[in-house]
């Protein structure tokens, strides 16, 4: 998850972000959508300056102002691309966007999770190229969990589900990678309190380095503190505002770059990660 990023997915919000209602998508205080749009411009710049190529996903004015987040619909394995069944109700069309792209882009499809199950991508945290850890919440379910391991079984990938908290209710958004990021080999940066402790254990047992971001930055950010995106290995980007955890991760050696997230990722509950769908790293 922290090798150099060649290949991305990414979604352009336009008309269904701007004709977007707050209260509709859960979306907080700070919310705009014009603002956001160009905040969004500048992210993916940040992202094209590491010479990654983007594969776009349109606004085609389908008013899925979630689907900008395109972590969550897919999953990139190794064997294929994993589509996803969302836990979110208003984002259940947006997997089949993730499928025609992929077609169109000739990437293999391995398999696809079909109900009762339900699999989001901030959920799956890959631990090592054969270990893929997944969230059990809200947006997961036990039934999708079964599903991923049987797909990625015959190819020699382990899937491992760990219980996680309520947080801030059903309607707020919470995944495992929610409290854990991924900077560079073996290192990343965590909000303990809310890390499953199993999960704590397996990370430790693995010789990873956990830096634990600092608690008030998370409250303020609406943990997005913790949403941090690795273009190469320590070369990251963090949503600005939040200079304790930059800092801490300066001091572990990383590269940090800021972009204005005020309108985009702080009212919506998704950051650079979520923003983002990897499809190749190298």
């Amino acid at each position: 998850m922290t090798a150099p990023l060649r290949r991305v997915a990414m979604r352009t919000p336009g008309a269904s972000l701007l004709s977007a209602k707050a209260e509709d998508w859960h979306y907080g205080p700070g919310f705009d959508g014009a603002r956001a749009i160009e905040q969004f411009g500048a992210f993916a710049d940040l992202v094209a300056s590491c010479g990654t190529e983007i594969l776009w996903i349109a606004d085609s004015g389908d008013g899925l102002a979630d689907a900008m987040f395109t972590h969550d619909p897919s999953l990139m394995s190794d064997h294929g691309a994993i589509i996803l069944r969302m836990g979110k109700p208003g984002r259940m069309a947006e997997p089949a966007l993730h499928a025609e792209t992929y077609k169109a882009a000739g990437i293999p499809i391995l398999g696809e999770i079909l109900a009762p199950g339900s699999v989001e991508g901030g959920d799956c945290v890959w631990v090592d190229r054969t270990t893929l850890a997944v969230g059990r919440g809200v947006r997961t379910n036990q039934a999708g969990i079964e599903q991923l391991a049987k797909m990625l079984a015959p190819h020699g990938v382990t899937v491992l589900g760990y219980d996680l908290p309520l947080g801030n209710g059903a309607d707020a958004c919470l995944h495992l990678m929610s409290v854990i990021s991924p900077l560079d080999e073996k290192l990343a940066l965590v909000y303990a309190p809310m890390l499953p402790v199993a999960f704590w254990q397996l990370l430790k047992d693995r010789g990873y380095r956990l830096l634990e971001a600092p608690a008030d930055e998370f409250a303020a950010s609406n943990g997005l503190n913790l949403n941090v995106l690795p273009l190469t290995p320590g070369d990251v980007l963090m949503v600005d505002g939040f200079p304790r955890t930059r800092a801490l991760m300066e001091e572990a050696g990383c590269r940090v770059r800021v972009f204005a997230a005020d309108a985009l990722c702080i009212p919506c509950e998704g950051g650079p990660t979520c923003l983002t769908r990897p499809v190749w790293r190298e």
